[in-house]
C-alpha cells in the first residue's frame, strides 16, 4: 500500500508540473479525448450530444485508430490501449481498496481467526492514507482545465463521489479528512464552468441548465414511468431539493430504479458492480438532478471570522509542525486556475485559514495569563491578567435588523460590551483606549474544569479543553464610549477638535457589529437543536495588534470581487489564469504602441545611446531630418521592427547569450547592422529662474535597463527580475519619469510590499522631473519619508492651498508690472480671465509684431511685454545680440507664466470645494498623476476607492516576488470597469524570485497549498518572458561570485571594477570573504532552549569577538551588520554584545538581525552566523542563501560548521567557492587602522585563529592594552570629572569620526541602489520554518522571547532607564519578566481579597 501511495504522490507532483515541456507532453496523453473510449455507451452519447463540436474530432480519432490497427493487422479495440484505460483502471483500483481494504475484517479462518476478530471493524491507516491521496489526486486533476476537460465525464460515469459517500470510511471517525476531501472533489466536479471553452458560467446559466435537465426528466417520467406521474406534474421548485426528490423516488422498486438510471437515463452503466444497490441508485439520481447551492451564495453565507470549530480542526488549520507526509482538505495555488472565481475562492479560503491560524496563536498566548477558575458560586472567575484580553462586565445584544431581500441572515447585528481597565497601568490603558472604528475584537467564552487537569489528562486533552475555551466569535468596533457615555476616538467629524475631552472613568463600553452569517447559524442551531445560547456565555474580550488585524478588510475585498463581474484586462486574462501564449501580453505583441519615445534625461550623452543599442548602427538627426554631428540629450527614438524582435525579455529557460549569438550570426550573414535614427531636439526654455530648471537623472543605465524602460513605457505586461544591487529601483523610477512625460494624461498606481520600499521609491521619484503636486502617498508609512514635503492626502491639500496663495501673489505682481488693478488676483477664476484678456493677448500681439522684425537683433529685448515682471531674474534674460536666442528666452519666460496660470487652474477645484474630505478625494481621484501605497493598504481600502471613482491606467509593482498572489491581484482591480472593459493599459512587475518569497506563517499552507508562491514567481514558471538586469553595483566582484551563479549572466558595473575602494583589501583581514569553521564550544554546538529556538553559543562568542576586533582597529559601527538565520541566535548575539561591549563603551553594530529581515538592505561588512551543527535547517532553501550572501559590499565572514554545510547538495555552488580558502579566520595583525594600501588578493602576514578561545584572548589582550593607554592618559591629564572611561571614549570617538568620514568619502559616489528595509513588516522572517527538513521554525517562540519594537541593536541594548526598557518589553508581549511580576502581584492581591 505504501508503494501505491508513493506512486500516487509521483502522479500528483507530475500533474502539478505542467510547465515542464517533457512532463507536459508525456502526461497529458492519459487525459486526452481518447480517454472517452472507456466511457459507458450512454455517458459517451450524452457527452457528445452536450458538446457537438467534439463529434467531428471524435470521429477523426476513431478513423485514425482503425486505420492504424488495420495497418498493423490487429483488431481495433481502443479501450484496451494502456494510455486510454490507465486512469479508469486507477479509479477502479481505488474503489476496490475503499470497499475491501480500508476496514479490517475477520474473513480469514484458521489459527488467525481470533486475531482477525479482534481487528474487525478497525481501520487500516495505510489504506486510509492512500484513499486520501487519491482524493487529492482527483481534486488536482479536476481543478485545472487541461486535465479536467475529458476526465470529468469519466469521474461522473464511474460515480466516484456517490460511492465515496456510501463508503464506511466517509462516516467513520477516522475518515473525517477523507470526507472533507470528498466534499471538495464534489465541489470541483460540479464547478460552474464550460469544460470545453473554459468560460465561467453565470448563476443564470447554471439555473437554466438545471431547469432544462429537470424538465426533460419530468417529461420522460410522464411518458414512460406511471409511478412517477406525481413527480412529473409537480413544479420544479417543490421537488428539486434532496429530501423532496428522494421521497418521490421511494415509490419505485429496485428493478424499476435500476432500469431508470441505467437504461432510460443512462447515467451509469448496467455493468457497474454497484448498479444493483438501491441506496447507490437513489444517490446517483438525486445528485444528478438536485439543485446545488451557487458558489456565490455559499461564499456569502460563510462567516468572515473564524470560530472555535475551524480553529482547532487539524485537517483545515494544521499545527506549526506539519511534516508534509499527509494531505489536507485545503485548496492549492498552483500554475493554473479554472476561472477568476476559482482563483478568488481558493485565495479566499487560504487567506481566511491563514488568519485563523494567527488568531489561534494569539488566543493561546493571551488566555493562559488570565488563570481562570470556578469560584464558589460555580461561575468562571479570573485570578490573573493579560495585556490583550480583559474580562467582560456586561454583554448585551442591542439590535438585530431584518434580512435584506433575498437573504435569510439579518442585515446587521449590534451589541454593547462593557469592561473595566482599572487594573491596568497607564500605558496598557491607553492601548485599550485607542480602540477605534473598524478594529476587530474577539469574544471568548471561558469555562474551565472544576479541578485542574492532571499531567496525563492535559497531555491527552485538546487546546480548548486545557484553556477551558468553549466559544470564539469575532466582531468589529462601531464606537467606544467612556464611563459617562462620551464618544472616544471619533474620526467621522461628529466631535470637533476643539470639543474633544479626555475619556472619563475606567469603565468602557464598546458598540460592536457581530458577524451576521455566524449569528444566523448560531440562532438556527439554538432553535433546531436546542443547543446552548452562545451569546449568553461570553466573558472575555480579546484584541490583537493593529497591524496584524487587517484580515477582515482583505477578506471582504476578496468576497466583493467574487460578487462582482471581475474584468481583468483582456490582454492579461488568459496569462493570469495560466493558459495561452505566455508572451501574448509582452509589448511586442500589443496594439496601440508608442511609435516614438521621448527619453528625456534617460541618456546622459550620445555615447550612452550608442552603448545602449549595440545591435544597431546609431545615427543622430535633427528635427528637420539633417544629420547632427554633435548630438546632446534629450533624445527621441522611433521604434523599429528589429527593436521589437530583440526585446530583452526572455522566458526563464532561455539564456540571453544564446539569443545574442543568433543575432550576431544573423548580422554577419546580412550586410551590416540596421540603422537606428535618434532625433535630437532643443527642449523649450523652462524659464529664467533656477527653480524652473528640471531635475536631471545621473544614473548611466545599462542596455538591459534601457530595454526594461522601453518595455515598461509600452502597453502590456513587463516583468523585470532585479538581482541584488542591480538598481531595479532606479529603473522603476525612470520608467515612471519617462511615462509621465510621454503620456501626461495617464495616471499610475505604485504598489510595494513594505513602507520602506515605497518610501525609497518615492524619494527617488522626487529627484526626477515630475512636479510634486502630481505625487500622492497613501497609508501609514508616509511620515517616515525622508523629505520636508508632506505627500499624504492632507499634506498635499495643504500644499495646494499654500501654493494657490503663492501663485495669486505672483499674479498680483504681474498685474502691477502691467499697470493693471491687483484685484485680478482675488481668486483663481479672476486670474483665469486676467490670463485670457491681458497676458495671452499681449503675447499674441508680441508674436505678431516679431514676425516682420526677425532681422532686428534687439527687437525682442525692446518690445517684450513682460520685462518688468522678470526684472528680478538672477541673470539678464536678453542680450540684444541675436533675435533667435532672445526669442528662445522670451518663450521660456512665457512658459514660466503659462505654468503659473496652469497651476492656478488646477488649484481652482480646491477653491470651490470647501471641506477637507472633498478636497482630499478630488486630489486622489483627479489631481494626482502618481499614487503610491502598499499592497495591504490597497486591499484594505478597495471599497473606498471604488466608491470615490478612483481611476488609473498603469500599475507598477515593486518587490512583487515578496507579495502574496491575492495581494498582487487586488491592486489590478481598484477601479470600476468602463463599459465592460478594464482601463488598465500597463502592468509592470519588478522583483526577484531567487530571493525569499512572501511570508506564510503556517507550514501547511506554505508547503501543501503553495500559498507562498507570488504571482511574479507563477508567471516565471509559466514561461512569461522577463527582463533580468545583468550588472550589479553593490559588492566586490569576488563576493558577487558567491551568488551570481543563480542568475542568467549577472556581471558587474564598471564602477565596482574601477573604484579604488573595491581594489583595497579589508584592513586587519587576510581575505575579503571567508568561511570560518566554528568547533564545539564548551562541549556543544547548536542548542534549543525551547523547541525550534536555535542558538549556538560558540558562533555568538566568535562573531562578537571579531566585531570587537574590527571596532578596535577603527571600523565604524554603522558599517558592520551581524546577521543570523534564527531568532534565537539573534537574541543570544545581542546578549553577548551587551555583556562584552558595554563595559568598554563599544558602540553596538548597525544591525543585529536575521537574514530574512535584512532582505533588501546592505552594509559594507557582514558577519554571518549559520547556527546549525546537526541539520542544515531552513538554509537548505537556496533563496535564503542568496539573500545571505548578497548583503555585503566589501567583506563577508561566514561562521558555521564546515562538515555540515559542505555536504549540502543544494548549497554546493556557493560553499565550493567559500572552501577554496582556509576555514580558519585569517587576520593581519600588523594593520591597526581601518585603511590599508594592501591590494585585494594579497593576504599579507596571515595569523590564523584556531578557535573561539584564541580570538577571545586576542581581543582581551588588545582591550587590556587599551586600558593601560587609558590609565596613562588619566594619569597625565586627569579629566575634570575624574571619569577615565570618558577620556578613552572621547579619544576613540575622535578616531572613529575621522575613520567614518574617510569611509564616507570613499563611499560618497557609490551608485544608488534599491535598499528596502522591512522593519515595518509585521510578517516576520522567523515565521519561515525549516524548509529542507520539514523542521518548523521559531515563530512560536518569537512572541515569547521578543526583542524591542524595532530591530535597531542600539535601542535594544542601551536602555537609558529602567522604565523605558520595561515599556519596550511590555509592548511586545505580556509574557516578559515585568508582566510576570505584575501577574504575581495581582494574583497575591486577589488571594488577599478572598
Amino acid at each position: 500500500m505504501a508503494e501505491k501511495t508513493n506512486y500516487l504522490l509521483f502522479m500528483i507532483n507530475a500533474f502539478q508540473s505542467l510547465e515542464d515541456e517533457l512532463v507536459r507532453e508525456t502526461i497529458l496523453q492519459v487525459v486526452s479525448l481518447k480517454l472517452w473510449h472507456t466511457l459507458s455507451s450512454g455517458r459517451l452519447q450524452m457527452e457528445l450530444c452536450l458538446n457537438p463540436e467534439l463529434v467531428k474530432k471524435w470521429t477523426k480519432i476513431k478513423r485514425k485508430e482503425a486505420k492504424e490497427a488495420k495497418k498493423a493487422g490487429l483488431p481495433c479495440n481502443p479501450s484496451d490501449m494502456l494510455e486510454n484505460k490507465f486512469l479508469r483502471n486507477l479509479i477502479e483500483e481505488f474503489l476496490e481498496i475503499l470497499d475491501l481494504k480500508v476496514m479490517l475484517s475477520s474473513q480469514d479462518g484458521g489459527e488467525e481467526s481470533v486475531l482477525n476478530e479482534s481487528l474487525s471493524g478497525q481501520v487500516d491507516d495505510s489504506s486510509v492514507l492512500y484513499c486520501e491521496r487519491f482524493m487529492e489526486f482527483l481534486i488536482d486533476m479536476l481543478s485545472q482545465l487541461p486535465t479536467r476537460r475529458f476526465l470529468r465525464p469519466l469521474v461522473a460515469d464511474v460515480a466516484v463521489i456517490a460511492k465515496c459517500h456510501l463508503s464506511t470510511l466517509y462516516t467513520h471517525e477516522k475518515g473525517r479528512l477523507f470526507a472533507q476531501l470528498v466534499d471538495l472533489l464534489q465541489f470541483y466536479e460540479g464547478f460552474e464552468i464550460n469544460d470545453q471553452s473554459g468560460t465561467q458560467l453565470s448563476d443564470d446559466d447554471v439555473l437554466q441548465a438545471h431547469y432544462s435537465r429537470f424538465q426533460a426528466f419530468q417529461l420522460l417520467a410522464f411518458k414512460q414511468i406511471p409511478k412517477l406521474r406525481d413527480l412529473a406534474l409537480c413544479n420544479i421548485g417543490s421537488i428539486h431539493k434532496r429530501a423532496d426528490l428522494t421521497k418521490k423516488l421511494l415509490v419505485l422498486s429496485d428493478t424499476e430504479l435500476q432500469d431508470l438510471v441505467c437504461n432510460k437515463l443512462k447515467i451509469i452503466s448496467e455493468k457497474d458492480p454497484y448498479s444493483g444497490r438501491r441506496d447507490f441508485l437513489i444517490e446517483v439520481l438525486v445528485a444528478f438532478f438536485e439543485k446545488r447551492q451557487s458558489q456565490k451564495e455559499a461564499v456569502n453565507a460563510l462567516p468572515l471570522y473564524p470560530n472555535e470549530q475551524i480553529m482547532w480542526d487539524e485537517s483545515l488549520v494544521p499545527s506549526i509542525n506539519y511534516s508534509g507526509e499527509g494531505c489536507l482538505a485545503l485548496p492549492k495555488l498552483n500554475l493554473q486556475f479554472l476561472t477568476l472565481h476559482d482563483y478568488l475562492l481558493r485565495n479566499f479560503n487560504l487567506f481566511r485559514l491563514e488568519s485563523t491560524y494567527e488568531i489561534r496563536e494569539d488566543i493561546q498566548e493571551a488566555v493562559p495569563h488570565l488563570h481562570s477558575y470556578i469560584n464558589n458560586e460555580g461561575d468562571t472567575a479570573f485570578r490573573g491578567w493579560s495585556r490583550m484580553a480583559v474580562p467582560i462586565k456586561e454583554f448585551r445584544i442591542t439590535q438585530v435588523k431584518q434580512p435584506n431581500i433575498g437573504e435569510v441572515k439579518p442585515s446587521a447585528v449590534t451589541a454593547d460590551v462593557t469592561f473595566s481597565i482599572s487594573s491596568y497601568r497607564p500605558q496598557i490603558k491607553s492601548e485599550w483606549d485607542s480602540l477605534k472604528e473598524h478594529d476587530v475584537l474577539f469574544l471568548l467564552s471561558i469555562h474551565p474544569s472544576f479541578e485542574p487537569l492532571s499531567p496525563e489528562e492535559a497531555a491527552k486533552s485538546t487546546v480548548p479543553e486545557r484553556l477551558g475555551l468553549q466559544y470564539v466569535r469575532g466582531c468589529e468596533v462601531i464606537e467606544i464610549r467612556d464611563e459617562e457615555g462620551g464618544l472616544m476616538n471619533d474620526y467621522t467629524g461628529r466631535i470637533k477638535r476643539d470639543e474633544w475631552k479626555p475619556p472619563k472613568g475606567e469603565i468602557r463600553t464598546v458598540k460592536i457589529a457581530l458577524d451576521t452569517a455566524q449569528y444566523h447559524i448560531d440562532v438556527t442551531e439554538l432553535a433546531e437543536k436546542h443547543t446552548e445560547n452562545v451569546y449568553g456565555t461570553f466573558n472575555i474580550l480579546m484584541r490583537r495588534k493593529p497591524k496584524e488585524n487587517n484580515f477582515k478588510a482583505i477578506l471582504e475585498s476578496i468576497r466583493d470581487l467574487m460578487n462582482e463581474t471581475c474584468v481583468v484586462p483582456e490582454w492579461l486574462h488568459n496569462i493570469f489564469l495560466g493558459y495561452g501564449n505566455p508572451s501574448a501580453a509582452q509589448w511586442t505583441n500589443m496594439p496601440d504602441l508608442l511609435e516614438t519615445i521621448d527619453f528625456k534625461d534617460t541618456f546622459l550623452d550620445a555615447d550612452h545611446v550608442v552603448q545602449s543599442f549595440p545591435a544597431f548602427q546609431v545615427t543622430f538627426i535633427n528635427t528637420d531630418g539633417t544629420e547632427n554631428m554633435h548630438p546632446s540629450p534629450p533624445f527621441r527614438i522611433k521604434l523599429s521592427k528589429k527593436m521589437r524582435e530583440i526585446s530583452h525579455a526572455l522566458p526563464g529557460n532561455v539564456n540571453s547569450s544564446d539569443i545574442t549569438s543568433k543575432n550576431n550570426m544573423a548580422d554577419d550573414e546580412g550586410s551590416q547592422k540596421e540603422k537606428l535614427r535618434v532625433e535630437t531636439y532643443i527642449p523649450a526654455d523652462p524659464g529664467p529662474y533656477p527653480q524652473d530648471k528640471p531635475k536631471q537623472n545621473s544614473v548611466r543605465f545599462t542596455p538591459t535597463q534601457i530595454g526594461a524602460i522601453i518595455s515598461g513605457i509600452q502597453p502590456g505586461l513587463t516583468m523585470v527580475v532585479g538581482p541584488p544591487g542591480t538598481g531595479k529601483t532606479d529603473t522603476a523610477v525612470q520608467i515612471l519619469n519617462v511615462l509621465y512625460h510621454n503620456c501626461p494624461s495617464q495616471r499610475t498606481l505604485i504598489i510595494t510590499h513594505s513602507n520602506q520600499a515605497l518610501n525609497d521609491l518615492f524619494e527617488k521619484i522626487m529627484q526626477r522631473d515630475v512636479p510634486a503636486r502630481y505625487l500622492l502617498r497613501l497609508g501609514q508609512g508616509e511620515q517616515e519619508l525622508a523629505t520636508d514635503l508632506d505627500f499624504s492626502r492632507q499634506g498635499r491639500v495643504n500644499a495646494m492651498l499654500v501654493r494657490r496663495l503663492e501663485l495669486l501673489a505672483e499674479v498680483a505682481k504681474l498685474a502691477r508690472s502691467l499697470h493693471l488693478p491687483e484685484d485680478v488676483s482675488y481668486t483663481c477664476e479672476n486670474a483665469a480671465y486676467f490670463w485670457l484678456l491681458h497676458v495671452y493677448a499681449r503675447w499674441e500681439q508680441f508674436l505678431a509684431a516679431c514676425a516682420p522684425n526677425k532681422e532686428n537683433p534687439s527687437f525682442v529685448k525692446d518690445r517684450f511685454p513682460f520685462s518688468e515682471f522678470f526684472s528680478d531674474t538672477p541673470q539678464p534674460i536678453f542680450t540684444g545680440e541675436s533675435f533667435e536666442k532672445d526669442m528662445h528666452a522670451a518663450k521660456g519666460c512665457f512658459k514660466h507664466l503659462s505654468t503659473i496660470f496652469q497651476e492656478l487652474e488646477e488649484c481652482r477645484a480646491f477653491e470651490l470645494l470647501k471641506s477637507t474630505a472633498e478636497r482630499a478625494n478630488y486630489l486622489m481621484t483627479k489631481q494626482a498623476k502618481i499614487v503610491a501605497m502598499t499592497c495591504t493598504h490597497a486591499a484594505l481600502k478597495r471599497r473606498d476607492f471604488l466608491q470615490l471613482g478612483f481611476k488609473y491606467d498603469n500599475l507598477l509593482m515593486e518587490e512583487s516576488a515578496q507579495i502574496l498572489e491575492i495581494e498582487t491581484f487586488i491592486p489590478t482591480l481598484l477601479q470600476r470597469q468602463e463599459d465592460g472593459y478594464a482601463r488598465l493599459k500597463r502592468c509592470i512587475l519588478i522583483g526577484d524570485h531567487h530571493q525569499l518569497p512572501p511570508v506564510v506563517k503556517n507550514m501547511a499552507f506554505q508547503k501543501y497549498s503553495h500559498m507562498d508562491q507570488s504571482l511574479f514567481t507563477r508567471f516565471v514558471r509559466l514561461g512569461v518572458p522577463y527582463i533580468e538586469l545583468n550588472a550589479q553595483g553593490r559588492a566586490r566582484p569576488s563576493i558577487a561570485e558567491l551568488y551570481n551563479w543563480r542568475y542568467r549572466e549577472l556581471g558587474d558595473l564598471p564602477y565596482v571594477r574601477e573604484e579604488a575602494i573595491f581594489h583595497k583589501a579589508n584592513s586587519g583581514f587576510s581575505y575579503e570573504y571567508q568561511l570560518v569553521d566554528v568547533p564545539d564550544y564548551r562541549g556543544r554546538g547548536e542548542s534549543a532552549p525551547s523547541p525550534w529556538f536555535y542558538q549556538n553559543e560558540g558562533e555568538a562568542e566568535y562573531i562578537v569577538s571579531v566585531y570587537i576586533y574590527m571596532r578596535l582597529i577603527g571600523y565604524p559601527a554603522n558599517k558592520i551588520s551581524i546577521l543570523t538565520t534564527y531568532n534565537g541566535q539573534k537574541l543570544l548575539i545581542r546578549d553577548v554584545i551587551s555583556r562584552r561591549c558595554k563595559p568598554w563603551n563599544i558602540e553596538p553594530p548597525c544591525k543585529v538581525t536575521t537574514v530574512d529581515k535584512f532582505q533588501g538592505q546592505q552594509n559594507d561588512f557582514i558577519l554571518l552566523s549559520l547556527v546549525r551543527t546537526r541539520f542544515v535547517g531552513h538554509l537548505r532553501d537556496v533563496r535564503r542563501l542568496i539573500v545571505a550572501m548578497s548583503r555585503a559590499r566589501l567583506g563577508l565572514y561566514v561562521f558555521c560548521r564546515r562538515s555540515l554545510f559542505e555536504q549540502c547538495y543544494e548549497l554546493q555552488p556557493t560553499f565550493k567557492l567559500l572552501l577554496r580558502r582556509p576555514d580558519k579566520l585569517g587576520l593581519n595583525l600588523e594593520e591597526c587602522t581601518p585603511f590599508t594600501e594592501r591590494p585585494l588578493g594579497e593576504a599579507g602576514n596571515i595569523h590564523y585563529i584556531t578557535g573561539v578561545e584564541d580570538v577571545g584572548h586576542l581581543v582581551n589582550f588588545r582591550l587590556e592594552h587599551l586600558r593601560q593607554i587609558q590609565s596613562m592618559q588619566c594619569y597625565t591629564t586627569p579629566p575634570e570629572n575624574g571619569n577615565a572611561g570618558i577620556v578613552l571614549r572621547d579619544a576613540k570617538e575622535v578616531m572613529e569620526e575621522e575613520n567614518g568620514e574617510a569611509f564616507d568619502a570613499m563611499n560618497s559616489n557609490r551608485m544608488d541602489e534599491d535598499t528596502v528595509e522591512t522593519k515595518g513588516d509585521m510578517m516576520q522572517e522567523g515565521n519561515k520554518m525549516d524548509a529542507g527538513n520539514g523542521e518548523a521554525g521559531d515563530v512560536a517562540i518569537e512572541d515569547k522571547m521578543v526583542e524591542g519594537s524595532t530591530d535597531e541593536a542600539k535601542d535594544n541594548m542601551e536602555e537609558e532607564n529602567a522604565d523605558e526598557a520595561k515599556d519596550k518589553m511590555e509592548e511586545e508581549n505580556a509574557d516578559e519578566a515585568k508582566d510576570k511580576m505584575e501577574e504575581e502581584k495581582a494574583e497575591s492581591k486577589g488571594m488577599e481579597e478572598e
